[in-house]
């Protein structure tokens, strides 16, 4: 008698068995982490995968500075009910000696590749956990699930290997390292329907509340460390939730009234535009932001 696995169920076991596949072929994995939903949900099915020993990979953060504080906490938390090693390279240090300079435009999003790089050098890791799916963004539709980058960290799409029948090739130069994405497949929505299967707890920034927001370039962001609104930007109270998490200053929040998960899920089917495109200032750029930013060693 054979099983059936509901789309769910077959998700969960495709990033099972790429967590183990990881394991058994790489010396010294990592698994990026910023305690939102997507690298959450990525830590959540390491658990499963390894259960009941420990998650055998360290965790990397690499920290902007320009964080919200309810995720710094939630991120504090789950390293420590999990008994985990988290490294956390800071763009702040860079700055601070002169290694990397403010933009213009204050975001710190696309400073985060050389401390990423520098991380990945100094702890010889080979092979990087990433939360990415593929139908967030034209870049990331591109890349394979075990997405091979040079000895420079950089992602070059002509050297990018066939992935049949669920055979993955880890092979990979001295110097050179993969990105791993086990939930490649999955949809924003999935990741929804999973987290509430699952009662995987999450940053309360998900989910509805009230904060002070003001709008710039038809998204709501909130004023922090980072800076805030402009000559002629309003700050306003609204009710609002983020349907992802980055950099604060580039993150924008979305007005929702979505207080619950099945409350998020239904906003979510409903939505026909995805969470990047719709909240992150990053991506908006160039029409090629985010595949630019691969190429330089981004995640």
């Amino acid at each position: 008698m054979t099983l059936a696995l509901d789309a769910l169920d077959r998700l969960e076991s495709e990033a099972v068995h790429i967590f183990r596949e990881v394991a058994g072929e790489f010396d010294r994995p990592v698994i990026l982490f910023s305690g939102g939903k997507d690298s959450t949900l990525l830590l959540h099915l390491a658990v499963k995968a390894f259960w009941p020993a420990p998650v055998p990979f360290p965790l990397l953060h690499v920290d902007t500075g320009h964080n919200f504080d309810e995720v710094i906490r939630f991120r504090d938390e789950v390293v420590a009910r999990h008994g985990l090693r988290l490294e956390v390279a800071r763009v702040q240090d860079y700055l601070d000696d002169g290694r990397l300079a403010e933009r213009p435009d204050g975001t710190r999003n696309p400073l985060q590749t050389v401390p990423l790089l520098d991380a990945i050098t100094a702890n010889r890791f080979d092979a990087v956990f990433g939360g990415g799916r593929r139908d967030e963004e034209r870049a990331r539709a591109k890349e394979r699930i075990f997405s091979l980058r040079n000895a420079f960290g950089q992602w070059e799409p002509r050297r990018q290997r066939p992935e049949l029948w669920n055979l993955y090739n880890g092979r990979h130069r001295a110097g050179e390292h993969v990105r791993v994405f086990p939930l490649s497949n999955w949809t924003e929505l999935d990741v929804w329907r999973y987290i509430a299967r699952e009662r995987v707890e999450l940053p309360p920034i998900y989910y509805a509340h009230r904060r002070e927001v003001y709008l710039r370039d038809g998204m709501w962001l909130a004023r922090g460390p980072w800076g805030g609104p402009r000559e002629g930007e309003e700050l306003l109270e609204k009710t609002v939730r983020y349907r992802t998490v980055g950099d604060g200053s580039c993150t924008g929040a979305v007005e929702s009234e979505a207080a619950d998960i099945d409350a998020v899920i239904a906003e979510v089917a409903a939505s026909r535009l995805t969470e990047r495109g719709a909240t992150r200032a990053d991506d908006r750029l160039s029409e090629a932001a985010m595949e630019d930013r691969k190429r330089e060693g981004y995640f």
